[in-house]
């Protein structure tokens, strides 16, 4: 989080927290030695968030419809949140694992036989559908798996799409989509499924492209940490829980490489 605003001046925090709200900026108030502190929960919208509120400190009369401050419920600042933190791709995509999960709930066989990149005894891919590349990430067999898989993906992908716009995440969930499930089934066979080497491809499109200069797409350390110790885990067998690997590795040097791409060679 980034403090924006420090003040004992409650009702012009009030107002400046009800403003930026309006405007989708995700913020949030607090209480520190006295004062009312305004905090932006999102990097990505500083630039906008400083631009309303010096705009309101100039002249407050320009907001002549003013909106009388009210605490929203928690469902309701989770949802503001998690929506101004995404966009339409983002929220598609999220949309579609989350409907595959029902299906899969539903239609159990129908559905992963229909997603799954080849048939179940196939030992090589039927590029007459070559759909089937993108089409596992979409799959997924435990609540963990979907849920760990959703919140980075909205994490991760959010920051992309709300930094560089819908074409670039498009874009990169395709690439890395392809080349993570591709390289899982060189070396395993079809029986693999989930979001995970997208998600490892949007970590390493958001490492390389935050290296050395910061900006909103760069992530904690604790966090790229956690990431590739996790990754590291899964080759070590010690996990209680089926890992695609190499999907992992994969997405997560694709999205690298789609990193160098974009940020040395596109943007000269």
């Amino acid at each position: 989080m980034k403090k924006l605003k420090q003040s004992q001046d409650e009702a012009l925090i009030k107002s400046l927290y009800a403003l930026l709200l309006r405007h989708r900026v995700p913020v949030h108030v607090s209480e520190e030695n006295g004062s009312i502190v305004l905090w932006l929960l999102q990097p990505a919208f500083e630039a906008q968030a400083k631009e309303l509120i010096h705009q309101y400190l100039s002249d407050p009369e320009q907001f002549n419809q003013q909106v009388q401050f009210k605490a929203p419920n928690s469902l309701k600042i989770i949802w503001h949140t998690l929506a101004s933190q995404a966009g339409v791709v983002t929220f598609v995509v999220a949309c579609a694992v989350l409907l595959t999960a029902a299906l899969q709930l539903i239609y159990w066989q129908q559905t992963t036989t229909a997603l799954l990149i080849a048939e179940r005894t196939a030992l090589s891919f039927n590029w007459g559908e070559p759909w089937r590349l993108v089409t596992p990430a979409f799959l997924h067999f435990s609540a963990t798996h979907l849920i760990f898989n959703v919140f980075w993906w909205w994490y991760l992908g959010g920051r992309i799409e709300l930094t560089l716009g819908r074409g670039v995440l498009f874009g990169l969930f395709v690439f890395t989509a392809v080349l993570s499930n591709y390289i899982q089934f060189a070396v395993s066979g079809p029986l693999f499924g989930g979001l995970s080497g997208v998600v490892y491809g949007l970590l390493g499109f958001c490492m390389v492209m935050s290296a050395k200069r910061g900006g909103p797409l760069w992530l904690p350390p604790a966090l790229l940490f956690f990431m590739v110790a996790w990754l590291i885990l899964g080759y070590t067998n010690v996990l209680w829980v089926n890992m695609a690997n190499e999907a992992h590795l994969a997405g997560l040097l694709s999205g690298a490489v789609a990193g160098a791409y974009f940020r040395f060679v596109l943007k000269k």
